[in-house]
């Protein structure tokens, strides 16, 4: 009952708070106006789901944002204090995360409070997108990009099964972003078209940030059409919804470089002067983005060659860069102010300053380890000085360039994955998905009937009481159907296995039937026979004497058949333990044209030793490019040895009873046919009459003599390669002509 009542204040949790989520413009709503908007609220419950709105858009990668939410946080614990609304702990582990991040001493303990918080988030499903987004920055503050891919790695694992939708999409933005610092263009930009499908339908403004990063990462792949198709979308996307800020700068900037690439810089520098103004317009961080709008205006400028337009506007950059200690990488993008300054001195002639530069930028790259950027940088270095015919240098760096490469292939070996196996686990989390999905409907619709019984907080306690013993009552009627469930699929089962063992009874009984009323019948007339030996007259002479010679004689042609049938009983029996025992062994690669020979070999003997006057040809035709085969050889060569027995003994019946002339032969071939392997065994025996042909692979079924077949032999052959090695075997045959059996496996 307890686990039942924590589900349904869990249900009312999210009922209270996953409407607002689900709405349309929940994700998209203003922060500014938000906020604005908290001290206006008309009561308290009104008021707390405003903080909680206001906390699921916060952006704590912004450290103003990160202060702002502290006390929002310490307004929300102690309104929820009051209303006891909902288990208020994942805020509480948030509040205090938030306050070490903000004090910037102990990152390693805000990243696990942080966890913790969204570990109990998970507990109720709730969607918090902005704050997995957030976690990233702190994971780079550390140093940790493999702990951060392998967390996030796990996370969409288990969003993808359990949802919400917008945590998974969370996730596959920051996958997307240590894809691409990896240099792993092809996975990055899979997975940030994967988070734009989720974001496109609730977050407006992070589904166009995936386009434009999608379109930034192909330009840095190298495929420019594809770049501007993806940064077009983001602008029509950006001016539809008048988005402005960092996401339009970092579009604008992203459309200037590539167009700057393309040899197109007239539009370039159109792009870069667009994301100056953007830069400028924005209060908060007018200084950032401009001055990296000013280096990107001066790298279109230099390109066109106007370094000196570009002087005042590089100089600028610099002072920003200086007050504001402006790293190589940072949230607008790279800020490549050395680099450019390099190609500025480049471009006036002065070298030295030039080298100067190009080794500053080299060395903030490696300092701050961001591997994307320094093997570009090494090639401008081994371009430079092999302009300036410095071979000591050159090959310095090359060897710098080299190691570095070499070492990126094999940090990233670890990571890459077989196709087909990444196509495997898509498949099987598809079919997870769907069948939560399908359950998350059924849900979806009890969660609503059941929203129609919260008309009123009066009736909360007898709701829960009620509802408690209905999903009690619910729970004993699924495990009484269970039960009822399983007990007839186990007499179903039973039911199936009697009457499997009544139909195999009714064959064995029936074919041993016959040899035990020959032998009891022939037991019969020998007792007879003793009987009239014991009732002779003593001393009749010499009639006597050969009377009783042909009863002796009698006796022993009886006890002979009774001989006979006790070994057909036998081999019926023998038979039948063979069926039951296939398919107990393991498959192993064998050479089948040497399992052929030998079993030829076999049956041929035994062929001599039982027909010594009847000669026959025995031929073999074996494929020498026939793969090894995974079979049983036992089995197999209990088959091969069925089938030869078979055909001398049929040419051995034709032998009997045709004109002189007729030359016993059968042939054994092997051949590799479309990816299988085939095996022919052929005889020019009598053949197989047309209305018989169907029952031959029937158990008990034969057209030999009583006493020579059990019946079994086909029948268990013909389950060894189908049921035991998934191949077919199949009779081909005319009458008074040939017969040929196929055996196919798989090669």
């Amino acid at each position: 009952m307890r686990t039942i009542l924590f589900r349904f204040l869990a249900l009312i949790f999210l009922v209270w708070l996953g409407g607002p989520v689900r709405a349309g413009g929940y994700w998209n709503a203003d922060y500014d106006s938000l906020r604005s908007t908290l001290p206006y609220q008309a009561s308290d419950t009104a008021r707390l789901r405003t903080l909680v709105h206001l906390l699921d858009v916060t952006e704590l990668t912004e450290a103003r944002r990160r202060e702002e939410a502290l006390p929002l946080l310490d307004k929300l614990v102690v309104l929820n204090q009051e209303l006891q609304r909902f288990d208020d702990r994942p805020y509480r582990l948030l509040r205090r995360g938030v306050q070490l991040w903000v004090e910037g001493t102990h990152d390693a303990q805000a990243m696990e409070l942080l966890h913790q918080a969204i570990d109990l988030f998970d507990e109720v499903h709730r969607p918090i997108p902005r704050l997995l987004i957030d976690l990233a920055p702190l994971y780079n503050r550390l140093h940790q990009s493999a702990a951060r891919f392998t967390y996030f790695r796990q996370k969409l694992d288990y969003y993808r099964v359990n949802g919400p939708a917008e945590n998974a999409a969370a996730c596959y933005l920051v996958l997307a972003g240590s894809y691409r610092h990896r240099g792993d263009f092809n996975q990055a930009i899979s997975h940030y078209l994967h988070a734009a499908d989720l974001f496109r339908h609730f977050d407006r403004m992070l589904y166009s940030n995936e386009l434009m990063v999608a379109g930034s990462a192909y330009a840095d792949w190298g495929n420019t059409r594809k770049a501007l198709h993806y940064l077009h979308q983001a602008v029509a996307l950006e001016n539809r919804y008048n988005l402005e800020g960092l996401r339009r700068f970092y579009t604008l900037q992203a459309l200037s470089r590539v167009y700057q690439r393309q040899g197109q810089l007239p539009e370039a520098l159109r792009y870069a002067d667009q994301a100056l103004q953007a830069g400028r317009r924005d209060s908060a961080d007018r200084a950032l983005y401009t001055a990296y709008g000013l280096v990107r205006k001066s790298a279109v400028l230099i390109q066109m060659g106007q370094a000196g337009a570009a002087t005042p506007l590089l100089r600028r950059a610099q002072q920003l860069a200086d007050s504001l200690q402006l790293p190589i990488s940072g949230r607008p993008g790279e800020f490549l102010l050395d680099e450019t300054w390099a190609r500025y001195y480049a471009a006036r002639g002065d070298y030295s300053r030039a080298e100067t530069h190009w080794l500053a930028a080299y060395r903030q790259a490696s300092a701050g380890h961001f591997d994307m950027l320094r093997p570009g940088l090494l090639q401008e270095l081994i371009r430079f000085y092999d302009a300036r015919q410095q071979p000591e240098r050159v090959q310095q760096f090359t060897r710098t360039y080299l190691a570095l490469v070499d070492s990126m292939s094999t940090a990233h070996a670890g990571f890459n994955v077989a196709q087909y196996e990444g196509e495997r686990l898509e498949q099987a989390q598809t079919a997870q998905i769907a069948a939560l999905r399908q359950a998350q409907a059924v849900q979806h619709v009890q969660l609503r009937q059941r929203s129609y019984l919260l008309g009123s907080v009066l009736f909360v306690v007898a709701l829960v009481s009620g509802l408690g013993v209905m999903l009690y009552r619910q729970l004993q009627l699924n495990r009484r159907t269970l039960a009822q469930l399983r007990e007839a699929q186990q007499q179903l089962v039973a039911a199936e296995k009697w009457a499997f063992v009544g139909e195999v009874s009714t064959g064995i009984a029936h074919e041993l039937q016959n040899p035990l009323s020959f032998m009891k019948r022939f037991a019969e007339v020998s007792s007879a026979m003793l009987d009239n030996v014991q009732h002779l007259p003593p001393g009749q002479g010499a009639g006597t004497g050969a009377l009783q010679q042909e009863i002796v004689a009698g006796l022993k042609q009886n006890l002979h058949e009774i001989s006979q049938h006790g070994l057909r009983a036998s081999s019926i029996i023998k038979g039948m333990l063979e069926h039951s025992r296939t398919g107990l062994q393991h498959r192993q690669l064998t050479d089948l044209n040497a399992l052929v020979t030998e079993h030829a070999r076999l049956a041929y003997e035994a062929y001599q030793s039982q027909a010594p006057g009847v000669p026959a040809q025995l031929s073999l035709d074996l494929s020498p490019q026939l793969p090894a085969v995974a079979v049983v050889p036992q089995d197999m060569g209990r088959v091969l040895l069925n089938l030869l027995s078979n055909a001398f003994h049929a040419v051995r019946q034709r032998e009997q009873t045709t004109e002189a002339g007729f030359a016993p032969a059968v042939h054994i071939s092997t051949r590799q046919l479309n990816g299988q392997v085939e095996i022919r065994v052929r005889d020019n025996g009598s053949g197989i009459p047309a209305d018989l042909h169907e029952q031959i692979f029937q158990p008990f079924f034969t057209t030999k003599p009583v006493g020579e077949g059990t019946g079994l032999g086909l029948s268990l052959s013909h389950d060894i390669v189908t049921k035991g090695h998934g191949g077919t075997l199949r009779a081909e045959t005319r009458a008074g002509e040939y017969t040929e059996f196929v055996i196919t496996l798989e090669g």
